[in-house]
């Protein structure tokens, strides 16, 4: 019985801790919503054998933020929960070995008070000269305003792929 109770007890401990503090941010970055998710497209792109500056990413994000990428099987459709520090494990090689640019083609904003939601519609290529994107998507992006400055809190994806067509009210006009 003791033991249940310490168990309880030590997991209510956890719980409750905060995340770690992100490394501070470039004040440009985060001082609007178009400067913070400008950042968040840059910090993730570059061309192949560039590292990335993932102390930028991570001081875009509020404390406990989650990236969710959604993955599609012939079992159905899940979404892979990640930290910042998860994405990153799970993207880092890949972005710097095979060269990632992704920008924001076009966005849909919801505001009221101090949050925010973005459906961005992006674009990736392996190098700013392809002419053609090798995936799209959208970012549904929401957004924290503390009183002086903008935090990502969630960003959570959807890829462009066959019976899965970007809606035409998600396209940049003429696309």
């Amino acid at each position: 019985m003791i033991r249940s109770i310490a168990a309880i007890a030590l997991l209510a401990l956890t719980a409750t801790q905060e995340a770690p503090k992100p490394p501070a941010a470039r004040p440009d970055d985060v001082k609007s919503i178009d400067a913070i998710v400008a950042a968040l497209y840059d910090v993730i792109s570059g061309p192949a054998g560039q590292k990335r500056d993932w102390d930028r990413m991570k001081s875009l994000f509020v404390p406990g933020a989650r990236l969710i990428p959604t993955a599609v099987s012939p079992s159905g459709t899940t979404a892979r929960v990640l930290d910042v520090d998860g994405y990153i494990q799970r993207a880092s090689a890949t972005l710097e070995r095979d060269g990632f640019f992704e920008r924001e083609v076009s966005r849909k904003m919801e505001a009221f008070g101090n949050i925010a939601h973005l459906f961005s519609t992006y674009e990736s290529r392996h190098t700013l000269a392809d002419p053609a994107p090798f995936a799209r998507g959208i970012n549904s992006i929401q957004l924290m305003k503390d009183g002086d400055r903008w935090w990502i809190v969630t960003v959570y994806w959807d890829a462009e792929r066959p019976g899965n067509s970007i809606p035409a009210q998600y396209l940049p006009k003429g696309k």
